[in-house]
């Protein structure tokens, strides 16, 4: 019997392939990266952050066998993050090739692999009880190949688990029905300003979580607006604005997910609402100004931060 929240994250893990460079070359060019890093990423972004917080927590996915499972598998072991479901011999993980030009911008370019051979049978060993976390991104239900399986779990869900949901860029791919079972079910909606304006039609931090939490999100919504920081707002109160810190921007990619990862580890503890929402900042704040994904820092640097910033 478990006594603490436990986070179980079925966003994907893959490999991620992390090239620095000046701009993006034009069609049929060459640039040359100045810094290269191959690490896992995707999911392992937000449940590294989790994790580094103090949270128990589970990775929902398949890793598969080969060259990159074994960077993921390595990446996962060092943080504590068990797996949840029996690995599957048969295909090797899939990778991401990540441009970050001299802005901290990134641009993707994705090549599936065993995360996507997640199955019914393989989400039917996976037992969650009331308080836990379940947390899951728009590429969990964007994709035929795995949607029908997670849906069906998702709708078995016991209602006293947490369901966290980031919708992503491709939100606006996502299957009408699909996504309005996903918002409707939702305790916690995280994104950022574009998803949430893409999904509203609002442009406004403020408006665009006001319109979030009319499609569902039973808790709240936390709509992430860069530098500036972020807009919360809990159900039946008002928007909060709460900043970001001023850092130098090396490396935008997975700040969303620090972010969101933080603020869930952080609402898990019982931390009040817009502590955890500082403390996500900060940690997202402090990740873009190192180079790869998964850099939140440990909750220790984070409250040192905090008595600095304040």
């Amino acid at each position: 019997m478990h006594t603490s929240p436990r986070f179980f994250g079925l966003d994907t893990v893959m490999v991620d392939i992390v090239l620095k460079i000046g701009a993006l070359p034009q069609r049929g060019m060459d640039s040359l990266a100045n810094e290269r890093l191959v690490t896992a990423g995707g999911g392992f972004n937000a449940m590294s952050a989790a994790a580094r917080q103090g949270m128990n927590v589970s990775y929902v996915g398949q890793v598969g066998t080969g060259a990159f499972a074994d960077i993921a598998r390595s990446a996962l072991e060092s943080e504590s993050i068990e797996l949840a479901v029996h690995t599957k011999e048969e295909q090797d993980l899939g990778f991401c090739v990540v441009l970050v030009d001299a802005e901290g911008e990134r641009t993707f370019v994705t090549s599936p692999g065993a995360e996507g051979t997640l199955s019914a049978g393989d989400l039917a060993t996976v037992a969650m009880q009331d308080g836990d976390y379940a947390s899951l991104s728009g590429y969990n239900i964007v994709y035929d190949e795995i949607r029908e399986q997670v849906m069906t779990w998702f709708a078995q869900l016991p209602d006293g688990v947490v369901v966290c949901f980031d919708p992503g860029p491709r939100v606006l791919d996502i299957p009408e029905a699909t996504l309005r079972m996903v918002l409707e079910r939702t305790d916690w909606l995280l994104c950022n300003l574009s998803e949430a304006a893409s999904l509203t039609s609002e442009t406004s931090p403020a408006r665009c979580a006001q319109g979030l939490l009319a499609m569902g999100a039973r808790r709240g919504v936390v709509v992430r607006t860069g530098a500036q920081g972020c807009v919360g707002l809990r159900r039946g109160e008002t928007p909060v604005n709460v900043p970001g810190i001023k850092v130098p921007v090396l490396d935008t990619n997975g700040a969303g997910d620090v972010h969101n990862g933080v603020f869930l580890a952080e609402t898990a503890r019982g931390t009040g609402f817009e502590e955890a929402l500082w403390r996500a900042n900060i940690a997202a704040g402090i990740a873009i100004g190192q180079f790869g994904p998964a850099t939140c820092p440990v909750r220790a640097v984070v409250t040192r931060q905090m008595a600095i910033s304040r």
